[in-house]
């Protein structure tokens, strides 16, 4: 199968969308992205794009653009809720010291630049309505016009037309769990993320920006049911509130909220079926996963990187796309999985439970700090663009 004959339509300008963009055009095919915002913009906040991420953007020849406009993390520390240092990872033992802390939208400027140079074209203001896989697919946008391609490659996101065009509707599951998003100035900071681990809540922060800026990300446990969306905001002094008995470090850190965005934490199925007549599906329209690992941006770049080679490989694209699923469905399903078991380990509430797994840590990370960072050494130390993979 010839890539330069393929007249093909991305749905979304995320970094999924845009990276799988940018491979299928430097191959040679047609390629127009369609995105339903009408400007790219300082949408989202900090992403962490750890070494099986970062492969991919080096060999797209991005490392060096990466590298610019993001920290480069050197560790994990893990805190007790109050302020006290449980364990310190050290993020030089992986198998690839490229960890970074990016703004997303500094990601998708990136990846914007680089597929524009590489001739894709990015239609803002674009919302698909549908999908009709056949022959020639087709995209029904919502001024009603109509779409005709060979390939729809759906990247877009968890409410995806695409996934639903291929797997019908289903229903996600509530996890119990609300997260809070913020990004506040910082004069300086050290490259590390720090975890803070208190009862039945977590807070995650790492500088962006040369340390201009500060990603806060807070989850907390909670029966009630909240909508399914990142972009919904909240009062800081709510956030506040819910994690005032934390201590004094994590207290400034949230008393510098200005605007923090509020979702409610769903889980939902890896998608059975990936291809169908032309359309196919990447990133979160595939395999939404918790953010306890996170892995979305880097399952991302690891799906466009290995649809590209699919297609490149494949005899037919019926046998690519086949492929290509073969090639990430059992991956993927176990990061989501870990994603989805890892958050109680930062929630335990029952004091003597949490002394004694916090304890474990410590003596963990004196002992076998090596072990500590290579448990996921599956994860970080996965190479989509070597030819063995």
């Amino acid at each position: 199968m010839d890539i330069a004959s393929l007249n093909c339509i991305v749905l979304g300008g995320g970094i999924g969308g845009l990276t799988t963009a940018i491979m299928l055009r430097r191959a040679g095919a047609a390629v127009r992205v369609l995105e339903q915002a009408p400007r790219i913009t300082e949408v989202g906040a900090g992403l962490q794009i750890s070494p099986n991420g970062f492969v991919v953007l080096e060999k797209l020849g991005l490392g060096s653009a990466l590298r610019a406009k993001s920290v480069r993390g050197q560790s994990v520390l893990l805190r007790d809720y109050k302020g006290t240092e449980v364990v310190r990872l050290d993020l030089a033992r992986l198998p690839c010291g490229d960890y970074h802390f990016v703004h997303r939208a500094d990601l998708v400027h990136i990846l914007e630049h680089a597929a524009l140079a590489a001739g894709v074209e990015i239609s803002l203001g674009h919302t698909a309505m549908s999908v009709t896989p056949g022959p020639a697919p087709q995209v029904t946008l919502k001024d009603g016009s109509m779409l005709d391609c060979d390939l729809v490659v759906g990247a877009d996101g968890l409410h995806s037309v695409a996934r639903q065009a291929l797997n019908g509707t289903s229903a996600p599951f509530f996890t119990r769990q609300v997260a809070w998003r913020a990004v506040i100035p910082e004069t300086g900071a050290d490259p590390q993320a720090q975890v803070f681990m208190g009862p039945h809540r977590h807070l995650v922060t790492y500088p962006l920006r040369g340390g201009r800026m500060r990603n806060l990300v807070a989850v907390q446990e909670r029966a009630q049911w909240h909508e399914e969306s990142w972009t919904a905001e909240d009062d800081p002094e709510t956030l506040r509130g819910v994690f005032g008995d934390f201590g004094r470090d994590a207290k400034d850190l949230l008393d510098r909220v200005e605007k923090v965005n509020r979702w409610g934490l769903f889980r939902h199925s890896v998608a059975a079926k990936w291809h169908l007549g032309g359309v196919v599906l990447a990133g979160d329209a595939a395999h939404p996963t918790l953010p306890f690992m996170a892995q979305g941006a880097n399952m991302a770049l690891e799906d466009a990187f290995a649809l590209g080679r699919c297609l490149g490989d494949g005899s037919t694209l019926e046998a690519a796309l086949s492929a290509y699923q073969d090639m990430r469905f059992d991956r993927v399903r176990r990061v989501v999985d870990t994603a989805s078991r890892n958050a109680w380990k930062y929630h335990l509430s029952f004091p003597p439970l949490r002394a004694a797994a916090h304890a474990a840590l410590r003596i963990g990370g004196a002992l076998m700090p090596g072990r500590m960072v290579g448990q996921f050494d599956w994860i970080y130390g996965y190479d989509v663009t070597a030819t063995d993979v």
